[in-house]
């Protein structure tokens, strides 16, 4: 059968160049392995001259298919699979990347460019290592090939391959019968790209934070090449610069990841203890912790084993990481976690076969590995580094216990829970590693290796922790720092911990001045230490300050059982209402759709009330992809030095689909009688014959009544409805009297006799165009992002001076 319009040839060469790919990464694999354990000079150099040729072939076959993908999804080859289920028509080109890496497939093979860039790199620069560092990267790469390989072995499929048809993902859909399927508008427009992946953060993000995944591997090479070669400690100055690029890149990506969950997601902040944050941010802290330890062993010789053990788990644990977000264990906890792609059976063989042999070559040769008897001193800056280091291992520890229970209870057949609050678990102990981490960031650059002289210690920190204390105390009393939500421990929990993060900054800025005496080039680990301490500053102070602008105790919606603050928290504005929000007024103008109708802009005027400043928001809601239902939120931001105002929609009249059913349902009432409807009742008080106010003028040739009615809602709010019936030129007529924040148009119909009336009630939202709207206040959130760069760039200017001190 021969379809009409479909572009084989791009699929025929992608899977081709899949498959060049395994078996070039396997010859590379066996030919670096042989290299490494080569007796002879002339056996090594003609086995490294096979694995690099192999290892080259599979890079450029790697990032071939990689275009190949672009090339399909930017040309809407809706024939293959991939590109139907990750993008549409629609989709703006800025986010057609985005469609590669919302795959799974995508994704590792984007793991695997990076890692053939580092493997080229590596060929270049790691000299002596070449062969045994090469020969784990080649049998990573292998690895990753098997997973979107996409082949059958009789029953068994291995990997999932990008190329795959459309029409041989659905085989029996009766579209397929047609010889032009692909102008069938269900295939023709695709399926789409999640809605919350379009965004520019997830253009930038996945790409940074592969990278940072990938290259946990060079440490973790070089520290296996040092124990299968027995050369133990020899590797560890060149791989520095690797170690110290892993950190700096990795908590980039992590962070990037952040600022999208910012601008992206309704977590209420950057940050929430999801599950996949959690994933990205443990193999992140050991790689920290190995770096120092890195640092203490080629400083003095200590640490080695520690160095060895950190390396070795962090790439572990980005393993373990990926397999617990694209397993589908995580499905039902996270928000960004992947389904079962029914390859979990592979990715347990990719953890089995790379865990356990690595472990037991540790553990195998833990005893050979140098070490000094002599224990660090306990005034020594080593000492302290190694505490600092075991500190963020048992942070990463935490973590990770807690993420991986959904793991635990399919193992054991347990029940562990984090619990209704997903935060505080976490918080209740990372505060005090915080508290810990920050005073050894401020003192630990002001010890000495080996030993250090008490008078010399306390003279050069003394006047940094004097101000440190006066900052903090005025920070807390002044800022208003009273989180009690969780009692006064945890308060001052947060009051301490926000004395340690300012005594790293302050500590370290005075160290650069006077321990350095200003030189820039030796100042990479107190620039990192500065902002990472400035972050951490940020982190605290927005966190514990955020404020609830969108308060709403007079007509709160109802959002569901599971969410019972929601309502409180969502301010109900009304198009062209003028609505009092606190410290602002809020005015929800109008609101606007993109060409393709999936976006829907709204535009919400804020004013403060003492007139200092006025500016608008732009929160929008944008159609939900994949056959699902309903909008999801995007918020906007307005920015200022000092705070955020953070807003997002929860629910907007305007948006929904189909016209409007709902009915009046008359009632027949007389004075004193009761209404009901779905969210309270109403009591006619009394009827007023010919009202004459400021809203109503009628004359004597009029005949008019108007009942009053009080409206009870389910909250007990007592509200007001009027509505009239009157005659006027023989032609009888209706003011119907609206409540916008109970969604009821009432109407008084006839007059039934003497004593009844008859009252028409109709429920709708549709009744007036309205928003609910999120406000939050984050307060000096640029902290957050102001250290993340600082700290990034201190990481840069470590690499590149021990870099040229390799050379």
């Amino acid at each position: 059968m021969k379809y009409i319009g479909e572009h084989l040839l791009p699929g025929q060469l992608g899977h081709f160049l899949i498959v060049l790919s395994l078996i070039a990464s396997l010859v590379a694999t066996i030919a670096y392995f042989k290299a490494a354990n080569a007796t002879t000079p002339q056996d090594h150099d003609s086995w490294k001259k096979l694995a690099r040729a192999a290892f080259f072939v599979d890079a450029v076959s790697v990032l071939t298919t990689f275009g190949i993908i672009f090339y399909i999804i930017a040309n809407h080859y809706h024939e293959y699979f991939y590109a139907w289920n990750h993008s549409d028509v629609t989709l703006n080109p800025k986010y057609l990347l985005s469609s590669i890496w919302e795959g799974q497939e995508g994704a590792f093979l984007l793991w695997t460019l990076w890692q053939s860039i580092l493997g080229l790199v590596l060929i270049k620069t790691s000299k002596r290592f070449e062969a045994p560092v090469m020969t784990v990267m080649s049998f990573a790469q292998f690895c990753l090939a098997t997973l979107i390989l996409g082949v059958y072995v009789f029953d068994l499929k291995i990997g999932s391959s990008p190329f795959l048809l459309t029409r041989h993902q659905f085989q029996d859909a009766p579209v397929f019968s047609a010889l032009d399927y692909l102008k069938q508008p269900k295939i023709a427009n695709g399926n789409g790209l999640n809605q919350l992946l379009q965004n520019y953060w997830m253009v930038i993000h996945p790409p940074v934070l592969f990278l940072g995944y990938a290259s946990t591997i060079v440490p973790f090479a070089f520290a296996i090449a040092g124990l299968w070669k027995k050369d133990f400690g020899g590797w560890t100055k060149m791989a520095l610069p690797w170690s110290l690029f892993s950190g700096a890149i990795f908590g980039l990506g992590i962070m990037m990841g952040a600022a999208w969950a910012y601008e992206s997601l309704t977590f209420g902040g950057y940050w929430a203890w999801d599950p996949v944050e959690n994933a990205s941010l443990v193999p992140w802290l050991v790689m920290v912790a190995g770096i120092h330890t890195q640092v203490i062993y080629n400083s003095t010789g200590h640490s080695l084993r520690a160095t060895n053990f950190f390396f070795i788990l962090s790439f572990l644990l980005v393993l373990y990481s990926t397999y617990l977000t694209r397993s589908g264990d995580l499905q039902d906890t996270s928000v960004h976690a992947f389904v079962d792609s029914g390859m979990n059976w592979q990715m347990r063989i990719w953890l089995f076969i790379i865990i356990v042999p690595s472990l037991a070559l540790f553990i195998a040769r833990y005893k050979k590995i140098p070490h000094i008897a002599k224990e660090e001193e306990f005034n020594s800056r080593e000492f302290w580094m190694f505490i600092g280091s075991l500190v963020l291992f048992l942070s990463a520890m935490a973590i990770i216990v807690p993420t991986s229970f959904p793991i635990i209870n399919k193992l054991f057949g347990t029940s562990l829970v984090i619990g209704e609050d997903k935060e505080f678990p976490y918080n209740r102990i990372q505060v005090f590693v915080a508290v810990v981490i920050g005073i050894l960031t401020a003192i630990g650059q002001y010890l000495k290796y080996k030993n250090t002289a008490k008078a010399y210690f306390v003279k050069k920190l003394l006047w940094a922790t004097v101000v440190s204390l006066l900052v903090s105390v005025s920070i807390s009393y002044f800022g208003h720092i009273n989180y009690d939500k969780y009692g006064i421990g945890f308060l001052a929990a947060i009051h301490l911990a926000l004395f340690a993060a300012v005594y790293a900054v302050i500590a370290n800025a005075a160290y650069i001045y006077t321990g350095l005496n200003g030189k820039w080039k030796a100042a990479g680990g107190s620039v990192a230490h500065f902002g990472f301490a400035l972050m951490l500053v940020g982190i605290l102070i927005s966190s514990s300050k955020k404020e609830v602008l969108s308060v709403n105790t007079f007509n709160p919606l109802n959002f569901g059982p599971e969410r019972p603050k929601e309502g409180f928290e969502n301010l109900t504005l009304f198009r062209g209402v003028k609505t009092d929000m606190g410290k602002y007024w809020a005015t929800y103008e109008k609101d606007s759709v993109s060409e393709n109708g999936k976006i829907t802009w709204f535009k919400v005027d804020m004013e403060r009330k003492d007139g200092g400043d006025k500016f608008t928001l732009y929160p929008d809601l944008i159609k939900n992809t994949k056959g699902q239902e309903g909008m999801s939120n995007n918020p906007d931001s307005r920015h200022y030095w000092h705070k955020d105002i953070f807003s997002y929609v929860n629910h907007a009249s305007s948006v929904q689909e189909g016209p409007d059913t709902a009915q009046f349902k008359n009632h027949v009432v007389k004075t004193g009688d009761t209404v009901f409807y779905s969210e309270g009742y109403m009591i006619l008080d009394s009827v007023t014959v010919n009202p004459n106010d400021a809203k109503h003028k009628f004359t004597g040739k009029d005949t008019a009544i108007m009942a009053n009615l009080s409206v009870y809602t389910k909250e007990q709010q007592k509200l007001s409805a009027k509505p009239v019936f009157y005659v006027r030129n023989n032609s009888a007529q209706l003011i119907p009297d609206t409540l916008y924040s109970e969604g009821l148009a009432i109407n008084l119909t006839r007059v039934a006799d003497d004593k009844h009336l008859e009252i028409s009630v109709k429920e709708s939202s549709r009744l007036a165009p309205f928003l609910a709207l999120k406000v939050l206040q984050f307060p000096f959130i640029n902290l957050v992002w102001l250290g993340t760069i600082l700290m990034i760039v201190g990481f840069v200017m470590s690499i590149v001076r021990r870099v040229k001190l390799l050379k």
